[in-house]
């Protein structure tokens, strides 16, 4: 990818949409002209390609703050090349990436396999989380000091850390480092076998529920503990209108306090739940009125940013129900056009700037990731985007390894029909 010229598209540029040509050389932004200057042939020229824009948009690439690329160690679910190949293809152009993994990444030793992984396989940027916690079993400290340099902030997503005094301690450590502790807020005392949300469905059908207590009591504690370190908490996967309130309380108190939910959980509810194991998450979908406070925390503010929670297994494990499938569902794939069809398109709640903010801008300030503009002299991490494209959602054409998504059969609009940052590390 030499130089190449986006023409005519509609690009987002300080946060609104304009008609523009983006020029791109050796990855670059080397100009933005605007409108006034378009005109409606472009001569070849010293450009190697000009791409027709004309009713498209040219955004900012998605970054991801919360994906599962399962390598190394559970490379038979998804390895790093097919993740990110599955994310370039969703308009990603950058992913974070969570640390259960075998070996976790809790040390330099350790963290160097997945390094060497990402180095050789990944076709957009990646960056690590390190451990909280050695194993992330909860019980010693990871060397975190060693980790901080290389890694994008301290998580045991998949399991949260349930001592007090051990996240305490990881809080001021994070603090000095300046780095964030991104929580799995889940009190396991709570979950009683639970796989579920606590709610009608889990009732009606008989079903071992997860109360919505198990994720907002952890956020509570650890917001206290903010109080005290001044460490930068960000609170992954909120799921329950209680969360919403808390740390909507714990911003106009001015914490350093951010979150993210999931397009699954601001477009269903428990009320949408199949006997399939494609709709076991965790969190659980939980109720329409955990939903509707979930959209209200997106539309004040409250909540940051959307992250998938991309979580792929193999078939067999996804397939044995509600009860026996193991939890976790994909979504690279599926984000962008689920969120557009559903809150821009169809309810209108989102505008298609606030959706962008939402998936590119927002995490990358969050995360200190850099990107998220389109401007002469930045790095080309920009995606074209067919908004008017309509297609039905079929796993069977994801790049990535796992296929279980309750999206499956969804009809939706809007698909990254090119995908600069991925083509620019396929040339080199």
């Amino acid at each position: 990818m030499k130089n190449v010229l986006l023409h005519g598209g509609m690009a987002y540029v300080d946060g609104v949409f304009a008609v523009a040509d983006i020029v791109v050389r050796d990855g670059i932004i080397a100009d933005v002209i605007p409108a006034v200057s378009v005109t409606d042939e472009v001569s070849c020229g010293e450009y190697s390609e000009i791409v027709d824009c004309s009713g498209k948009y040219i955004v900012p690439g998605f970054a991801d703050v919360h994906v599962h690329l399962r390598e190394p160690g559970f490379s038979y679910k998804e390895t790093i090349r097919s993740g990110t190949e599955a994310a370039a293809a969703g308009g990603y152009t950058t992913v974070l990436a969570m640390p259960n993994l075998s070996p976790a990444p809790d040390c330099m030793e350790n963290l160097a396999l997945q390094l060497e992984a990402i180095e050789r396989d990944a076709c957009i940027d990646v960056l690590p989380y390190g451990c909280i916690t050695v194993g992330e079993k909860g019980q010693t400290l990871a060397d975190m000091a060693a980790l901080a340099p290389h890694v994008a902030g301290f998580s045991d997503d998949g399991k949260g850390v349930q001592s007090r005094e051990m996240m305490l301690e990881a809080m001021r450590i994070a603090k000095a480092l300046d780095k964030p502790i991104a929580a799995h807020c889940e009190d396991e005392s709570l979950l009683h076998g639970g796989y579920i949300h606590d709610g009608r469905y889990a009732r009606e059908h008989g079903h071992k529920g997860i109360c919505s207590e198990s994720e907002w009591g952890p956020i509570a504690r650890d917001i206290e503990m903010v109080r005290e370190t001044g460490c930068r908490y960000h609170v992954c996967h909120v799921s329950a209108k209680e969360s919403v309130e808390i740390i909507r309380k714990a911003k106009q108190e001015g914490l350093p306090v951010t979150c993210e939910t999931g397009p699954h959980y601001l477009t269903l509810c428990d009320d949408d739940l199949q006997e399939d194991g494609r709709f076991k998450m965790n969190p659980p979908l939980r109720s329409g009125e955990d939903m509707k406070a979930l959209l209200e925390g997106i539309l004040d503010g409250t909540i940051d940013c959307i992250a998938t929670d991309h979580a792929p297994h193999a078939a067999e494990e996804k397939s044995k129900g509600l009860a026996g499938s193991v939890m976790g569902i994909v979504g690279l794939e599926t984000a962008f056009p689920v969120l557009y069809t559903k809150l821009v398109r169809e309810q209108k709640l989102l505008t298609l700037e606030r959706l962008i903010e939402l998936m590119s801008v927002a995490p990358r300030r969050i995360f200190s990731l850099g990107g998220g503009r389109i401007e002469k002299d930045a790095p080309a991490d920009i995606v074209v985007l067919d908004c008017e494209e309509s297609y039905t959602i079929d796993p069977e054409s994801f790049r990535s390894m796992g296929r279980s998504t309750p999206f499956t059969g969804m009809k939706v609009y809007g698909r990254c029909v090119r995908n600069l940052r991925a083509e620019r590390n396929s040339a080199e």
